[in-house]
């Protein structure tokens, strides 16, 4: 985990990054939303697993938009994974990425 690098102000208490790999084999990113910015009032994290898992993924995809807001819907991205991101009913922001076959 590394934070923003101030001594004082408003993100000196803030989480620039934070990873965390699950024992199933996803990935947990996540960090603090800094001032000015919109993404997730309560920070944003990022779900990340393989093409294998992608059935499990799109089911926490369903219950993280479930009364929330999608930004970007989950589907086939430029880079060949399917990629979406939304904002839960808690206000965190979520990026969901399935890898590429």
């Amino acid at each position: 985990m590394t934070d923003f690098g101030e001594a004082a102000g408003p993100e000196k208490d803030k989480v620039m990054h934070a990873q965390l790999t699950t024992a199933n084999g996803f990935t947990l990113m996540a960090s603090d939303t800094p001032v000015g910015m919109e993404r997730g009032a309560n920070g944003s994290i990022s779900l990340s697993g393989k093409a294998a898992d992608e059935a499990e993924l799109r089911g926490y995809w369903d219950g993280l938009r479930a009364g929330g807001k999608v930004t970007l819907p989950l589907e086939k991205a430029p880079w060949g994974d399917t990629f979406g991101m939304c904002v839960d009913k808690f206000g965190t922001g979520w990026m969901v990425n399935i890898g590429g076959q």
